[in-house]
C-alpha cells in the first residue's frame, strides 16, 4: 500500500473517532454526574423507645456536625446527592423518622408530631450531637426548627427549604390538603392508592424524571396499604383552620422563636416552588433574624430531586461566609 494511502485512511479514522466522541459528548446528560440512585453511605442502626431507627454518620470529623432531617414521605435517601457535597469538609448525619425509610413501623404508634419529635430529640440525645448545623425539609423543618427553639445552645445554624412555617403555615383553609384530611378520601388516596408517594413524591420534580431505581427506593417501605398509616398522619398535623390547636401553638412558637434568634439561617428555595417559593423566602429574609435567601433553580416542593448540587454547593458556600 502507497505511504500517502495508508495516512489518508489513518486520517479518515481519526476524523471519524473525532466525530463519534463529539457526537457521544453532545448526546449525554451534562446533569448526568449530577444525580444518582445509589446510596453511597453506611447505613447504621439505634434503638430508640424500644424501636430501630435507621441512620447515617460519616463524612469528615474535623467539621461541624450537619444533621439532615427529612418529612413526607420521604426518608435520609431524600439527601444522597446533597451530601456528597458537605461530606468531604464536615460530618454528616442523617435519620430516617419512626416509620419512614428503613427505620422500624410500628403499627401501635399514633405517628402524630409530637410522638415523632420525641423520637428526634432522644436520637440526637443518644449520638451525642453537639453544635448541629440543621438541614431540613418538609415536616423535618419543624422537627428541627423545635429542637433549635428548645435547645438553642445546641444548634450552630439552620438551612432550611420548603419549610412548613410562617408565612405558609398555620393555613386558614384547607385547599390543596382539603381531600387529604377528609377521613374517608384521605384513607382512600393515601392509604389506598399510596397517592403521595406515587403522585405527589414521584411525579413531583419538574427538572427530570426520576429512574426506576429511585423511584423503587421511595416506594420500599409502604409496600402495603397498613404501612402507609405514617403517610396519611402528617396531611391531619398541618395547622389548618385552627386544627390541630397543639400544632398551631407548636409552628406559631417557631415563627416568634426565628423572628428573634440570633443564629445564622439559610432559607434555600427554587421556583415555582410548593410551600417554600421565592414569596415565601422574601418574606423569611424581612421578618426573621440573620437569615440569608438562595435561589437554587427550576423545581417544585422535592427540590433535592431537581437541584440537588445546587443546594449541596449553597450549604457549604453559606457555611464558609458565618462559621
Amino acid at each position: 500500500m502507497a505511504r500517502t494511502t495508508l495516512i489518508q485512511i489513518l486520517l479518515a479514522s481519526s476524523v471519524f473517532i473525532v466525530s463519534q466522541a463529539a457526537v457521544a459528548q453532545q448526546d449525554a446528560d451534562p446533569r448526568a454526574g449530577v444525580f444518582s440512585a445509589e446510596f453511597p453511605y453506611t447505613s447504621r442502626f439505634v434503638e430508640i423507645n424500644g424501636h430501630t431507627l435507621h441512620y447515617i454518620d460519616q463524612g469528615n470529623p474535623e467539621g461541624d456536625t450537619f444533621l439532615f432531617l427529612h418529612g413526607n414521605p420521604t426518608s435520609s435517601y431524600l439527601w444522597r446527592n446533597v451530601m456528597r457535597y458537605v461530606e468531604p469538609h464536615h460530618r454528616i448525619v442523617a435519620v430516617d423518622n419512626i416509620g419512614f425509610g428503613q427505620s422500624d413501623q410500628p403499627r401501635d404508634l399514633d405517628y402524630t408530631f409530637q410522638t415523632h419529635y420525641d423520637y428526634i430529640e432522644k436520637f440526637i440525645e443518644a449520638q451525642n450531637l453537639e453544635d448541629i448545623i440543621l438541614v431540613i425539609h418538609d415536616w423535618g423543618s419543624v422537627l428541627g426548627l423545635n429542637y433549635a427553639m428548645e435547645n438553642p445552645d445546641n444548634v450552630k445554624g439552620v438551612a432550611m427549604m420548603e419549610a412548613l412555617i410562617p408565612p405558609t403555615f398555620p393555613m386558614e383553609e384547607s385547599g390543596f390538603f382539603a381531600n387529604f384530611r377528609n377521613p374517608d378520601n384521605g384513607r382512600e388516596l393515601l392509604i389506598n392508592q399510596n397517592q403521595f408517594v406515587e403522585n405527589i413524591l414521584l411525579g413531583g420534580t419538574r427538572t427530570r424524571t426520576m429512574s426506576d431505581a429511585e423511584k423503587n427506593v421511595y416506594r420500599e417501605p409502604f409496600t402495603d396499604p397498613e404501612s402507609r398509616f405514617p403517610i396519611y398522619v402528617w396531611p391531619n398535623e398541618l395547622p389548618i383552620a385552627g386544627e390541630p390547636a397543639r400544632n398551631v401553638t407548636v409552628i406559631e412558637n417557631i415563627g416568634q422563636w426565628l423572628s428573634q434568634s440570633p443564629q445564622p439561617k439559610l432559607v434555600q428555595y427554587a421556583a415555582p416552588g410548593a410551600l417554600g417559593g421565592p414569596a415565601a423566602a422574601e418574606w423569611m429574609r424581612d421578618n426573621y433574624a440573620n437569615v440569608e435567601i438562595d435561589f437554587v433553580g427550576y423545581g417544585g416542593h422535592y427540590i433535592q430531586e431537581d437541584n440537588p448540587q445546587a443546594i449541596g454547593r449553597g450549604l457549604i458556600e453559606w457555611h464558609r461566609r458565618n462559621f
